[in-house]
């Protein structure tokens, strides 16, 4: 098995099983876990849970919801396992290895929620990433498919979530504009005046489509080099949940 770390996110109160060399979960992770309603209800998926960096967090968050980890690589299978058991979350956490090129049938229109940080780079278009880190940061499958995917596996009027590269908006919307409504897009900055690195974007499958909402942009940092922003303390700290309103 990889060499492994555990670590602590919300301020002690939740256990995370990560590898030492490879992807490591940090704010994306938690980015993603703060955007979904802490009073969701029934099934949520994530398409590529890794080692649990981001599914544990959204089950320590959402605690009336199930969920399932869908995950290729059976070694973050294996430390995203041990951090369900060390957790707690055995009777509401659910891990599935397979592909998300390879859902099964009985998953079509199966769950309330789905949401994902998909690997961020087509192949080809960046060097090849460190050790461990491939299959984190490189498509597998494009990420049209991922969308189809997270689409596929979403009740009608389900919520999808997914954080990613700001760079990859457009193609993020050309797939899932005519297949959901209610489009909401977060912008994230590292520090005003920064470009955002990152967007948040949430839609709900099935709905009539419509004018697409932009909000105000969110910043990690009140200045470059400068201290964490009141909202990403509390995120970080405390799961608080992201405001979309």
């Amino acid at each position: 098995m990889t060499a492994f770390t555990v670590d602590d996110f919300y301020s002690g109160r939740l256990k995370v099983y990560q590898p030492k060399q490879g992807f490591r979960a940090g704010t994306d992770s938690l980015l993603l876990a703060s955007a979904l309603d802490r009073f969701t209800e029934g099934e949520a998926l994530e398409v590529g849970c890794g080692a649990g960096g981001a599914l544990l967090p959204t089950a320590h968050r959402l605690k009336r919801a199930r969920l399932t980890g869908l995950e290729l690589d059976p070694e973050m299978i294996e430390l995203a396992e041990m951090g369900v058991e060390a957790n707690g979350f055995r009777d509401r956490i659910t891990l599935a290895h397979r592909s998300a090129a390879d859902l099964p049938e009985t998953w079509q229109n199966r769950f309330d929620v789905v949401f994902s940080n998909p690997p961020f780079f087509e192949l080809g278009t960046i060097q090849t990433p460190g050790t461990g880190k491939q299959a984190a940061y490189l498509e597998s499958i494009t990420l049209k498919a991922w969308i189809n995917a997270m689409l596929f596996a979403l009740k009608p009027k389900g919520t999808f979530v997914i954080v990613h590269r700001a760079a990859d908006l457009a193609r993020i919307l050309s797939v899932i504009e005519h297949q959901s409504g209610e489009i909401t897009v977060l912008p994230i900055h590292s520090y005003p005046g920064a470009e955002a690195k990152r967007v948040l974007v949430r839609a709900r499958k099935g709905l009539r489509p419509g004018p697409m909402r932009l909000l105000e942009p969110r910043y990690l940092y009140q200045e470059k080099g400068g201290e964490r922003c009141g909202w990403t303390l509390a995120m970080q700290r405390d799961g608080a949940e992201i405001d979309w309103n």
